[in-house]
């Protein structure tokens, strides 16, 4: 264990690295604006906008342990622009997005958010805990752009800037534990296995089973994980011999593949409920898509792609007009719910003659109850809270449309009420 606590030390102390190189950098960079110019219609401009443009930044993974999420994430917000666009823009000015992938690299996700910075109003997403908590100094001190991440950690609560859509990973944790306690068997005095990555994601999920497992009378059997393991087997064996009764499982898409595989293979035949970022519809099409059908769920903040919505059913013709070979995931809601959330804030800053980074940050938090179309009212109103304590459970199904289907409709668990992220 101590190798492992030495990389995690060693890779904080890295980001720390980066974000001071990045922030010197940058400091004697000109702006594109300075928040005090008035622009087309009388409208207060600053950083990323011109009388023409809003300009607009997407820090992602295409290439990395999130390739998949990344990718469907992207292609719906650059739908979403595409569409606004054509529909007249906002504010009278045409949306860009400039789009970088990172790799799940902290160095390149760094590099690319300082390179996009200067450049841009905020960014519509930005995927890795990690690497977004690694700026979230320099957001909240210095920069000052709304950042609406692909990341559910609780450690990015409390900025005005960078805000989180839907329950945090710990939240999103205990309403997993609780649909295991309440339709899964899972009972007071079982053993809970906790699959998990190192670093921001999982061990913010580890603290919801935690809480969970004290208020249930469970025990928690932890197993640490690296993003680059992708074969299971050794933790599994470990969960097996400790005589878990469910799993809970913090990690990618390959992960949890790889898990609920190996323990359908050699006997270890319990529940398995992940996180919202431990799926991917892909892998239904791989060997362990017979097990992830029958002993697999997962939490999400949303309805999945497939819902019976209207905006989930015009959303779903839109995207399959536009990229006819790609498939249908949960990354497409949430990329176009976080691109829907960032115009809608847009809007109410036009409204209020202020395009600067500082009035579209404030025209956030008058969003109290935003329905994006999938099942969650959001309340961005308050930047110490997640924007909804609800969650859905969902079980992989290649039937329906997406390779998904809604189990347990969105719900708060009562652990998770009383729970302070």
């Amino acid at each position: 264990m101590n190798h492992r606590r030495q990389a995690v030390r060693g890779l904080a102390a890295a980001l720390a690295a980066l974000v001071a190189l990045a922030a010197a950098g940058c400091s004697s960079k000109a702006k594109t604006g300075d928040g005090k110019q008035t622009g087309a219609g009388g409208v207060k401009t600053g950083e990323g906008v011109t009388d023409k443009t809003i300009s607009l930044g997407a820090l992602t993974d295409m290439t990395g342990v999130y390739a998949t999420l990344g990718k469907s994430v992207t292609q719906a917000q650059q739908l979403y622009v595409k569409q606004v666009n054509a529909a007249g823009g906002i504010c009278g000015r045409q949306l860009e997005l400039t789009v970088r992938d990172h790799g799940y690299d902290p160095q390149k996700a760094l590099a690319a958010y300082t390179e996009l910075e200067p450049k841009v109003v905020g960014f519509t997403q930005f995927i890795g805990s990690p690497f977004v908590a690694a700026v979230k100094p320099r957001v909240d001190v210095k920069d000052k752009g709304l950042v609406l991440p692909q990341a559910w950690s609780a450690s990015l609560l409390g900025s005005p800037y960078i805000r989180v859509l839907g329950a945090t990973y710990d939240v999103e944790t205990i309403n997993a534990v609780d649909f295991l306690l309440k339709e899964e068997g899972l009972k007071s005095g079982d053993k809970l296995g906790h699959v998990y990555f190192e670093g921001d994601y999982g061990e913010n999920a580890l603290k919801g089973s935690k809480y969970a497992a004290e208020k249930a009378g469970l025990t928690v059997v932890e197993q640490k994980i690296k993003p680059t393991d992708n074969d299971m087997s050794a933790q599994v064996a470990a969960l097996k011999q400790a005589g878990v009764k469910a799993v809970v499982i913090s990690a990618g898409p390959r992960q949890a593949a790889s898990l609920v595989g190996v323990a359908a293979a050699t006997g270890l035949r319990v529940p398995v409920v992940g996180n919202n970022s431990a799926f991917a519809p892909q892998l239904l099409g791989t060997q362990a898509g017979p097990a992830l059908e029958k002993m697999y769920w997962f939490a999400s903040p949303s309805l999945p792609i497939g819902a019976d919505t209207p905006t989930a059913k015009k959303l779903v013709a839109d995207y399959q007009a536009a990229y006819p070979g790609d498939s249908l995931d949960n990354g497409i809601v949430a990329g176009w719910t976080a691109a829907s959330v960032f115009g809608e804030a847009l809007k109410k800053a036009c409204a209020g003659k202020d395009l600067t980074r500082d009035g579209v940050d404030k025209a956030l938090l008058t969003l109290t109850s935003y329905d994006a179309g999938f099942g969650m009212s959001h309340n961005l109103g308050d930047p110490k809270a997640p924007s909804s304590r609800e969650s859905v459970i969902i079980q992989p199904d290649k039937k329906v449309p997406g390779g998904m289907r809604t189990v347990r409709q969105p719900f708060v668990a009562d652990a998770a009420t009383s729970y302070t992220p």
